[in-house]
């Protein structure tokens, strides 16, 4: 059996095989959501006014549309300025950036948006802040945005290095072997299987303390007996100890599994004893003798 100290080594072994594994998935999972995010221009609720017009997503497509109001149910209802449809905006996961700004670029859009170029069809962005041309394409990058992203790019990097480190360490640790506690399992998962290896006994062979003791008792009589006299004999003489209440009962109905179970091999047979009464030859009930084979072997 494991001690309680092994078990509890053996679980916190699979629990960190567990976490790291999780950890690895969490991790790979922030990865491609920060890559496919970075850069996004959706909205915060409280950015969303009534009456103003942003470029939303609308039927997967992005179209220019103006908040009319907040709708009771959640988010709000709005019109497509181009199809001069009614709209409704269920959160502001749809609204990509208010009208008159610039969209993200194409590499930083969130899944699903278009490309710079299909929103170009329905939106007609306003010239930027900076003086730039409108609708410039391939416009570089300034120089501050080049350092924010480096900036950003040299914060992240010692997190990701450091949960580089964390992950393998828990896993050096999940793979490192320990003998004395594979040892201890070994020996613990033996002992289960020896138990359940044990034969079962044979039915129809089953030994009663009770039957041997009548066995010797009828061989040193060396004639038939009821099961009374039989047990009362064998009390006296030790070949037999109980406690119960009616041990001639027990005999009798011991003797009687081993008739029928082994038939013509079993070591007792009824016998038939007669007794006269009033004149007349009565058979006697319950007398049981030895078979041939067993009869003369205890002499």
């Amino acid at each position: 059996m494991l001690t309680l100290k092994q078990r509890q080594e053996r679980a916190a072994r699979r629990a960190a095989r567990i976490a790291a594994k999780h950890e690895a998935i969490r991790q790979a999972a922030l990865d491609h959501g920060e890559a496919q995010s970075e850069g996004s221009t959706v909205m915060k609720k409280g950015e969303v006014k009534v009456g103003g017009e942003y470029v939303a997503k609308v039927s997967g497509k992005l179209a220019h549309v103006r908040i009319d109001r907040e709708n009771p149910h959640g988010g709000w209802d709005a019109t497509n300025l181009a199809t001069k449809k009614s709209v409704r905006i269920k959160s502001t996961r749809r609204l990509q950036a208010e009208a008159g700004r610039k969209a993200a670029p194409a590499a930083h859009v969130a899944t699903g948006a278009r490309p710079a170029g299909e929103v170009a069809k329905d939106t007609k962005p306003a010239p930027a802040a900076t003086g730039g041309k409108p609708g410039a394409a391939g416009a570089k990058p300034s120089a501050d945005t080049k350092a924010a992203k480096l900036t950003t790019a040299e914060v992240k990097a010692p997190k990701a290095a450091a949960v580089a480190a964390w992950r393998k360490d828990v896993a050096d640790k999940a793979a490192k072997p320990d003998p004395e506690l594979d040892a201890a399992i070994k020996a613990s998962e033996a002992g289960r299987g020896a138990k359940k290896a044990k034969a079962a006994k044979p039915k129809g062979e089953r030994k009663s303390g009770v039957l041997n003791a009548a066995v010797k008792v009828l061989q040193a009589a060396g004639k038939p007996m009821n099961c009374a006299d039989i047990v009362k004999e064998a009390l006296e003489k030790g070949y037999w100890k109980t406690g119960g209440q009616t041990p001639g009962a027990t005999l009798y109905a011991a003797v009687l599994r081993e008739c029928a179970a082994k038939g013509a091999k079993a070591r007792f047979h009824r016998a038939e004893v007669k007794e006269t009464k009033d004149g007349k030859a009565v058979t006697l009930r319950g007398y049981f003798a030895l078979a041939d084979e067993h009869a003369g072997k205890g002499k």
